[in-house]
Order: C-alpha cells, then sequence, then structure tokens
C-alpha cells in the first residue's frame, strides 16, 4: 500500500507582515529599465497606488537622492483619491537622480480617525485613550531630544487625564499629531521593488534653436571654397536671428574613391567636392579636418567665437568611412565583407552608395571598434564641443549607443545628442530611451490638422513625452518635402511657425530655408536641385525675399515666452474650419499662455470659428481677455469660447496670441496683464 506524501510546506518569505501594496508608479520607462528625462530647474512629479488590506490608514513618501549621494530625502505623499498618492521632487544637478516609494499602515492615524468617529457616535472612548498614550510613547522611544520629551509628557497626561472630556481634547489636538507624525512605525514599511532613475540634462536639451550650414558654402564671394574663418563672419548673421546652436555638417577629409558629383551624379568632375558624409582620406579620418576648411586652431576659434555670441557649434557624428579612411588599412576587421573578399560598401536598395563603407558593429573586434569610437567622441568633446548631431544613428549597434552616451555624460555630463533617425517609430523611441537628448521626427511629413493633433498628442500627452524629446525641422539636405516644393513662400512661412511653436526645439537648414529654396532634383523626390551635399553653393544672404525677419521674429517670440520653451502644456482646440489648426501651451507656472491659430492652405484666406478649452487656458467662462498678436502685433477682446479668425497666408499664416487675463487695480480700474 502506497501512503500518501505528505506536500511539502512552501518556503515562508522573509517578512510576511508587510501589508501596504504600490502598483502602477508613474513616471516609469519600461518597469524601470530606462531613465526619465528632466532639465535643471524642473521638478519631478511621481504618482502611484498605495493600498494595504484592511480599512487602516496608509502613509506613503516619495524617497529620492542624486546617484553621489548616500542619502535619501524624503517627500510626504498626497492622497489624490481611490488610493492614489502624489509628490514631486526638484532636480537641481546635471546627472542622474534616483527615486522610489516607501509605504505603511500607520496605527496612530488610523487609531485618531476611528478615536473621532466613536466620539461622534457617543461611545465611551477611555480604553482607546489609553491605547493612544501607548503609540504616542512608542513614537517617543524613535524620537530624541525634545521631541522625545514633549512625546512622554503627552503620553503620561493621556494616560493620567482626569475625565474623559480632557483626554479627548489632549487625543485630538492637531499640534501632537504633528509631532507623531515626525516618527511614524516604518519597520514593517513596503518599499517599492525598484529605485527608478531621472537623467536631469542642461536646459539646452529642453529648449533649443538649430541652424545647419554647410562650412565649404560659407565663402563671401562665389567661386571659392568656404573656410572656418568665413564660418566665423557668419556666425553674426545666425545670432541675428536668434539661434543658440549652429549645426554643420562633417568636417572630416572627404574620400575621392567612387566620389559622387554634382546631383548625386556617378562621374563626378575633377573640381566636385564630394560629400562630406563619405569621411576619410590620406589626410585622416573622424578626427582630422578637411584642409580646405582650415585648421584645428581656425576650428577651436570658432567654437569659442560662438559661444561668445551665445551660441554653441554642434558637430556631426557620422559613423562610416569611405574606401580611403585611415581605418580601411588599419582594421579592416571593422567592416563586412563580401564573398569575393571585397568590403561591402552601403545600400538600401535599389539604391547604391559605393563611396560609403558601414562599421561593422558583429565584428571579432567590437570591442576594439567601440574603444575607438569613443575616442572620437572625446577628442572633439576636449576641443569645445558639447553637442552632437548622430547620423542614422539606428543604422548601428543598441548597445553601443547606450555604452557611449553613458560614458560621455559620466565625464563631461553636460554632453547632449541628437538622434538624426528617420525609421520605424519603435527604433526612434528606443534609441531616445538609450540616452539620446533630442530625437529628430516626422513633423516634415505631417500636413494636415488632423495629421498634426494625432501625433504632437501622441509625442506630448503620454508616456513618451517622459523619454523622447522632439527636435522639429521643417527642411534638412535630404529633406525637401512637397508642401515646400509646391508651397511658395507661405508655405515656408507655416512650416516655420509650426516648428517653432509646437515644439521646444527647432532648426533649420539654411540658407536654404530662409530662401524658400524648393526645386527638386526631379519630379517625386525629396532631394534638392543642386544640392549642397554634392557641390559648393553660393548664396545672396541680403536677398529681398528672405524670410530672414520672419524667422528673426519667431525667435524673439519664443525668448519672450516661456510657454514655447517647453514641449509639455500643449493643448489642441476645436475649429469649425479644417484648414485651420488651433492649440495652446502653457508655462509650467501658467503664467504664460500662448494660443496659436495657423492657416494650412497656403494658397487661400481661411476664415472659421476657434473653439477654446477656457480651463486650459486658465479663463472662467464669463471673463473677458485680451489676446496680443505678437506676429501682427493686433490686439482683441475675446470673451467665451467661440471666437472668430480670418488668416491671408499671403499676408501672414498664422496668429501666434499672447493672452492676457483681466486684473482689478487697488484703484478700482480694469487692466490687463
Amino acid at each position: 500500500m502506497t501512503r500518501a506524501r505528505r506536500p511539502q510546506e512552501p518556503a515562508l518569505p522573509a517578512e510576511g507582515r508587510r501589508r501596504v501594496a504600490i502598483e502602477r508608479v508613474t513616471p516609469e520607462v519600461d518597469a524601470g529599465r530606462y531613465p526619465i528625462k528632466r532639465v535643471t530647474g524642473e521638478h519631478v512629479s511621481v504618482e502611484a497606488d498605495v493600498f494595504a488590506d484592511g480599512h487602516e490608514v496608509v502613509a506613503c513618501v516619495l524617497r529620492w537622492r542624486p546617484a553621489h549621494a548616500e542619502h535619501w530625502a524624503e517627500t510626504e505623499m498626497q492622497p489624490l483619491g481611490n488610493d492614489r498618492w502624489r509628490a514631486s521632487f526638484p532636480v537641481e544637478q546635471i546627472g542622474t537622480y534616483h527615486y522610489t516609494i516607501e509605504g505603511w499602515v500607520d496605527r496612530f492615524r488610523t487609531w485618531r480617525t476611528d478615536l473621532v468617529k466613536r466620539i461622534e457616535a457617543g461611545q465611551d472612548v477611555g480604553v482607546e485613550l489609553l491605547a493612544g498614550a501607548a503609540l504616542i510613547a512608542a513614537a517617543a522611544q524613535r524620537a530624541a531630544g525634545a521631541d522625545r520629551a514633549a512625546l512622554e509628557a503627552h503620553a503620561r497626561q493621556l494616560r493620567d487625564a482626569a475625565g474623559v472630556a480632557a483626554g479627548r481634547a489632549l487625543a485630538l489636538d492637531d499640534g501632537l499629531a504633528a509631532l507623531v507624525d515626525r516618527y511614524p512605525d516604518r519597520s514593517l514599511a513596503t518599499r517599492y521593488g525598484r529605485e527608478l532613475a531621472v537623467r536631469v540634462d542642461r536646459e539646452r536639451a529642453r529648449y533649443s534653436t538649430w541652424y545647419e550650414f554647410f562650412p565649404r558654402s560659407a565663402a563671401s564671394a562665389p567661386g571659392r571654397h568656404g573656410t572656418f574663418a568665413d564660418c566665423e563672419q557668419r556666425l553674426d548673421y545666425i545670432a541675428g536671428m536668434g539661434f543658440d546652436v549652429v549645426y554643420l555638417p562633417p568636417i572630416h577629409p572627404i574620400g575621392s574613391s567612387f566620389r559622387k558629383g554634382a546631383n548625386n551624379s556617378l562621374t563626378p568632375a575633377e573640381d566636385d567636392p564630394g560629400s562630406p558624409w563619405a569621411i576619410g582620406s590620406g589626410a585622416g579620418g573622424h578626427t582630422a579636418i578637411h584642409p580646405q576648411l582650415g585648421t584645428l586652431a581656425d576650428f577651436e576659434r570658432l567654437v569659442g567665437r560662438a559661444r561668445e555670441l551665445g551660441m554653441e557649434i554642434a558637430l556631426d557624428l557620422a559613423f562610416q568611412c569611405t574606401p580611403d579612411h585611415p581605418w580601411v588599412t588599419s582594421h579592416p576587421d571593422w567592416f563586412r565583407h563580401r564573398p569575393d573578399g571585397a568590403i561591402q560598401y552601403a545600400e538600401n536598395p535599389p539604391k547604391k552608395y559605393q563611396d560609403i563603407y558601414p562599421l561593422d558593429f558583429e565584428s571579432a573586434d567590437w570591442r576594439g571598434l567601440w574603444s575607438e569610437l569613443r575616442a572620437v567622441v572625446h577628442y572633439w568633446v576636449a576641443r569645445g564641443v558639447r553637442l552632437f548631431r548622430v547620423d542614422n544613428p539606428h543604422t548601428k549597434s543598441f548597445a553601443f549607443w547606450e555604452w557611449l552616451i553613458a560614458d560621455v555624460q559620466a565625464a563631461e555630463p553636460d554632453v547632449l545628442f541628437l538622434a538624426e533617425a528617420f525609421t520605424r517609430p519603435k527604433v526612434m523611441y528606443h534609441l531616445a530611451k538609450l540616452g539620446f537628448s533630442q530625437s529628430y521626427t516626422y513633423f516634415a511629413w505631417r500636413n494636415t490638422a488632423e495629421e498634426l493633433t494625432a501625433y504632437f498628442t501622441e509625442l506630448t500627452g503620454g508616456e513618451v513625452r517622459e523619454y523622447f524629446r522632439p527636435n522639429l525641422w521643417p527642411n534638412t539636405p535630404d529633406i525637401l518635402t512637397e508642401y515646400l516644393q509646391f508651397g511658395g513662400r507661405p508655405a515656408f512661412a507655416v512650416r516655420l511657425v509650426l516648428a517653432a511653436t509646437l515644439g521646444a526645439s527647432y532648426g533649420i537648414y539654411g540658407p536654404a530655408f530662409e530662401l524658400a529654396e524648393h526645386e527638386a532634383v526631379a519630379a517625386g523626390s525629396e532631394e534638392y536641385r543642386d544640392s549642397e551635399k554634392y557641390q559648393v553653393r553660393f548664396r545672396d544672404l541680403d536677398h529681398p525675399s528672405s524670410l530672414r525677419p520672419l524667422i528673426t521674429r519667431m525667435n524673439r517670440i519664443r525668448r519672450a515666452n516661456a510657454a514655447l520653451q517647453r514641449d509639455a502644456g500643449l493643448t489642441f482646440h476645436p475649429s469649425d474650419n479644417p484648414m485651420l489648426l488651433c492649440y495652446s501651451k502653457a508655462s509650467a507656472d501658467r503664467a504664460n499662455v500662448v494660443v496659436v491659430v495657423v492657416n494650412l492652405d497656403v494658397r487661400h484666406t481661411q476664415a472659421g470659428w476657434v473653439d477654446l478649452d477656457l480651463a486650459a487656458l486658465g479663463v472662467a467662462d464669463d471673463e473677458p481677455y485680451q489676446v496680443h498678436d505678437a506676429l501682427g502685433d493686433g490686439r482683441f477682446l475675446w470673451q467665451g469660447r467661440r471666437n472668430f479668425v480670418e488668416l491671408d497666408p499671403r499676408a501672414m499664416p498664422a496668429h501666434i496670441f499672447r493672452l492676457r487675463r483681466r486684473a482689478r487695480t487697488e484703484q478700482d480700474f480694469d487692466y490687463y496683464l
């Protein structure tokens, strides 16, 4: 006869008396795998569901500290209802912060809450007062100094109260409650299972205004290759428009093998300069400078001059090589090889890029490759570069970028990286999680009110906003959209206003943008005719049709309005005309509110009624308010949700209204803030 086996008793938890549950913590990216992002001076607002079994009162704190700090700071979390809690903490230093949550059953608050109910029900509470005295005495044991003495005295007084009435008054004293709250019993507290992280960057990561130009096209006269000295002269022009970042395409030597000619021709002329992204020649590779641009000293002087003007230089980080790059000879194993032994050039079938050899991040010597690429970044950081626009990061290893960015920022925390990755959304978002400070977007191809509303609601309304900082570009050397090709000057004005107001960071490729260059190399193509990627261009920066005055005004408006310096605070408002896009942005303290209305039709005047969400604007339903158009200088007195607008794209395609609410002075007359 077989005897039934007694089931083995499962192992007990280390501590089974912890009763508090902590769930649905926000913000939290991928279960804490990646940090959220903030800039110095901001706050991190944290929410969580914190609750326990039974009916006892729960208390919880938000714990936070800079990564280098040994001790945690704590902020008491406040209830929002339905077991949801919230607290926030400031981030004041560049680097990493950690945060988590701790919750416990608060027996003193539970006792006090129940005591009030018993008193209101007319019950005898003598025994309950003795129980409270014991809780106060226990708190005294956790205290020290004057607080300990005060708590011991309160415990004695409660035990020795001559009458229940006196005991009730003492037990319900708010000062006593506040004193006990300082020394809660947290011996059975539950701590959230993860320490979450915040990557804190300098303000430029959140708010920046970029201008891209090719140094070789910066000469003051046609027919000459530009130099860094010419770029220095160009800086005054750029600063005058209000930009704070000057982005330069690659400044390195350009290979001659398979060099591309004008308009991407495979048969270059003898004097064709080649593409700056075809990096490497006998003159050097990624730490060398193209001889025609000047010297390293010239470059460092350019960096210093930009800094004097309140700007900084961003360099292109393009990890690819020409057949003439020194690495091809010294480290052929860093590249993939074809069956015939030749190195595999870049392809995006059916396109072929014979002048580019992509690096092989699965190379057997991947450690040596990573180390060399790291050295490239640190080389330019040592020359004063603090911003990098990274070319096609989605074609390189995810693990490499996470490692590289963490390494660079550990040594130089103020260095920022912009990801130029026009690829699948999940890939773009993942690169941002890995550490990229800003990211290019699909903005250039979102044209209708419906498309723009949906896309920017995605970017600013969900978890994506915690780690993905969009940088909006209406054009780049690779992107001349159909909207710009056929919309004329008004199309450029519309895209400028949208980029500069929908995003806290935006950029333009100039002077092509301000001169409204719109000719494509062929029908259906987004490539510029006579693209600077393959030839040197000279332009008249003072051309009377230039959008320079409008760009200057837009950047001035951005600097004057804190609401436009962050991506948060964006609200879309309905319009009865689908060609009118209306949205507002508010500063963190809501002291600055801007309402933008844009006519998306670049050919016709459009009019209609916008239906404003007054609560989002901080305006009461019956409150009159003034709107001042920062573009056209008009002032209008509005009241209520529905207001009429009319915009002629040939004059000005948008209103940028600064909201001014009415206030009453001590002299009892109305004015607008």
